[in-house]
């Protein structure tokens, strides 16, 4: 992102619209196998001189956003996508605390998924903060402590895909965790949705059952492990199937992994559970095997 991009973020900061949903299925894209022509021979140049110096690369982007400024012109790795804390909130008031950290994308050539991604991220930062504040107003309702943490963590990062997570700890009583991901093609530079990668909706049933039969296999080896199953007639909520638009992301060994948040089908214990689906029982109705392997 340009600093005259990141400016304007800014100076929009405190008053921007909730972002209509992310419209960036790829459906189209992927069977098409639409990629970025690469200059070959000038990577190939540069791959020698800049070899021997990897390991430091590795280090210094990590180390700072200025640092992965500069080293974005780098043509070897100038298409890196990049991720840093654009805004922070702190509140620290009597037994009430708030740690809210707001990640901003940069790196992309697609401005407009660029765009969409940090408005959305700042619109939740912000609503996130605006709620707790207004939460801890009446003190009346409010003698207990309570506390929110947010922030977020790059969970996979490789030549082909980049997926960030978005996590929530409240806190009031007890804790619950919310987590969010996002799933970018770094070469098409295209948010990945869960339909995009199927060719009909029946992945719902599919991966619906697979992850029951996880969850039944793990509690019978594991007497720690509960999960919660919906019962309609006996009013019972719990694990019934997937969303059509589920938490998902894909891992660096290109495997699909669905996420529900916690004591959405388990008790706070558990935490957020995820399953890792495999490949062999989709394969035949994703859209291609670009991603999922």
């Amino acid at each position: 992102m340009s600093d005259k991009k990141l400016e304007k973020l800014k100076n929009e900061y405190m008053n921007i619209p909730v972002s209509d949903k992310l419209d960036f299925i790829v459906k189209d894209s992927i069977r098409k196998g639409v990629k970025k022509n690469m200059r070959k021979n000038n990577i190939i140049r540069w791959v020698g001189a800049v070899a021997a110096s990897l390991a430091i690369f590795v280090t210094v982007i990590n180390c700072s956003e200025s640092s992965a400024k500069a080293l974005a012109d780098v043509p070897i790795i100038s298409n890196l996508v990049k991720v840093f804390t654009f805004r922070e909130y702190k509140v620290n008031e009597d037994n009430h605390e708030a740690n809210i950290k707001v990640p901003s994308i940069e790196g992309l050539e697609n401005e407009e998924l660029e765009l969409s991604l940090n408005e959305k991220y700042i619109q939740e930062g912000k609503e996130l903060y605006n709620n707790f504040m207004d939460e801890i107003k009446d003190e009346e309702e409010n003698k207990g402590p309570s506390a929110v943490d947010s922030g977020y963590n790059v969970i996979t990062d490789t030549d082909k895909i980049f997926a960030i997570e978005r996590y929530i700890v409240e806190m009031k009583g007890s804790s619950r965790e919310k987590i969010k991901y996002d799933t970018i093609d770094k070469e098409k530079e295209i948010l990945i949705t869960l339909p995009s990668l199927f060719k009909d909706d029946s992945y719902i049933e599919i991966i619906s059952n697979n992850i029951r039969e996880q969850m039944e296999q793990q509690m019978k080896t594991d007497e720690n492990v509960t999960y919660f199953f919906a019962d309609k007639e006996k009013g019972e909520r719990g694990y019934d199937k997937i969303a059509s638009d589920q938490n998902f992301y894909i891992d660096e060994k290109n495997q699909l992994v669905i996420s529900f948040d916690e004591y959405e089908v388990a008790p706070g214990c558990m935490g957020v559970v995820k399953f890792v689906v495999p490949t062999e029982i989709i394969s035949d109705i994703l859209v291609g095997d670009e991603y999922i392997k």
